[in-house]
């Protein structure tokens, strides 16, 4: 009996090519009966070994004895109770063109970090050399650069990476995709893609590989780059007069923004279609954005582009939902200065803070909750306050300065907002006392 290989070496390409199936099918069996089960790369990416090209096999195997795929599934599930349907059958290692090995990637990967972490320009690129002269571009995109990028941002979190390593890991990124995007062959399709971020996003990384990936595709796009103002991008697309509109928010904040470009763009009749980390942190939100939802992956927007651009009136996008906080987000961002006033009065002379230190927090929490009431549900900048507990506890700074801060934040909503501010001080009482402590 053949032992098959659990450890993930294959790209969903390679799977593709090995068992004849369409990538709408593969994951419509993932989706609906959890087989095969991949692994995922921290990005996102579908990882799969031979087990997994087996199990596939093996399915089909059943459809063309007769059975439909769900009673195939049954039997599989039925089987494994006792057993693993796959045992005593030969099973040959595939022959499928994979992407390189993991281990092997994650060496390179490990060798890229480490030269960016030591301001190594040139062992970076050497290491990427290596890396585009034995793997397809997407796998170096993917596994080395944007996954690189991912673990750098974790050790700036865990404060075992600066913020200046981090800026120059993401230069040595950003530079070698615009290279390969400059090397793409002209495009061959005449549909064009407007791609960029909405005003206040600087995480530009993500658009700039969907870029590379969609001119790879043949397509024509105008990448626009990061923070793009509300008040011109309706008259830019009405120069540029794309097929398809993407714009992508990693923030609560740019998540706010997007929703307004939404909104305009849903009434001049261009069609948008967005993504980015805010909206698989908060996936309540996608049904705030009157606009197609990619995917929650790179791979899945891909393959969504394709779509609208081949049917885009056969997408639905979601309606806009009224917002009953309207008001008291017109209100919240009106008496925005008096209340940064107010709050610097409260908390000055506080322990435990620097002056830089409140202003950086006063600002970023404030616009948290302004982006909430824009995006009709108060509550949202809770997964932010949960991230800012753990940034602390890294730093070794006592998260338990945050409630205090909190308690002190609601009373100059209190003060300033009056009845206004209900919204926001109701929503803080809660949290105070979900928190064990009492509100101010």
């Amino acid at each position: 009996m053949t032992t098959i290989r659990r450890t993930p070496i294959y790209n969903l390409s390679a799977v593709l090519h090995e068992t004849g199936l369409s990538a709408d099918v593969l994951r419509a069996w993932e989706r609906r009966y959890d087989l095969p089960k991949p692994q995922r790369t921290p990005g996102g990416h579908r990882l799969y070994s031979d087990y997994d090209v087996a199990v596939i096999k093996w399915l089909r195997a059943r459809q063309a004895e007769g059975l439909t795929i769900s009673r195939a599934v049954e039997l599989w599930k039925e089987t494994a109770a006792s057993r693993d349907p796959l045992e005593g059958l030969p099973q040959p290692v595939s022959e499928a063109v994979v992407s390189a090995p993991v281990n092997h990637v994650e060496d390179l990967r490990n060798l890229w970090i480490k030269a960016c972490l030591s301001f190594d320009a040139l062992k970076a690129d050497e290491v990427i050399n290596q890396a585009f002269a034995i793997n397809p571009v997407e796998t170096v995109c993917f596994e080395i650069l944007q996954k690189g990028l991912q673990q750098i941002g974790a050790l700036w979190y865990l404060d075992q990476a600066t913020v200046q390593q981090e800026h120059f890991a993401t230069a040595q990124a950003v530079r070698r995709i615009e290279t390969l995007i400059s090397a793409a062959p002209a495009p061959a399709r005449a549909q064009t893609v407007l791609v960029g971020c909405p005003a206040g996003e600087w995480h530009n990384f993500p658009v700039l590989l969907l870029t590379l990936l969609l001119r790879r595709l043949g397509l024509r796009v105008v990448y626009l780059g990061a923070n793009l103002p509300l008040e011109q991008m309706e008259a830019t697309a009405a120069a540029v007069r794309p097929d398809l509109i993407v714009l992508a928010s990693q923030q609560l904040t740019t998540a706010a923004a997007l929703h307004a470009a939404a909104g305009l763009f849903q009434r001049s009749g261009v069609p948008l279609a967005y993504g980015g980390l805010i909206f698989n942190r908060l996936p309540a939100l996608r049904a705030r954005i009157p606009a197609y939802f990619l995917g929650e992956t790179l791979e899945d927007s891909l393959e969504s582009i394709e779509k609208l651009l081949a049917a885009p009136t056969a997408f639905r996008t979601a309606l806009p939902q009224e917002n009953p906080y309207q008001p008291a987000a017109a209100q919240f961002r009106a008496r925005r200065t008096a209340l940064e006033a107010r709050l610097a009065e409260l908390l000055a002379n506080r322990p435990g803070l620097s002056e830089a230190d409140l202003r950086t927090a006063n600002a970023f929490f404030t616009d948290d909750i302004q982006a909430a009431l824009d995006l009709g549900d108060p509550r949202l900048p809770e997964i932010d306050l949960e991230w800012v507990k753990k940034l602390l506890s890294n730093r070794a700074q006592p998260a338990a300065l945050l409630l205090p801060y909190l308690g002190i934040y609601r009373q100059a909503v209190q003060l300033e907002l009056g009845k206004q501010g209900e919204p926001v001080t109701a929503w803080l009482d809660d949290y105070l006392y979900q928190n064990q402590a009492a509100p101010f």
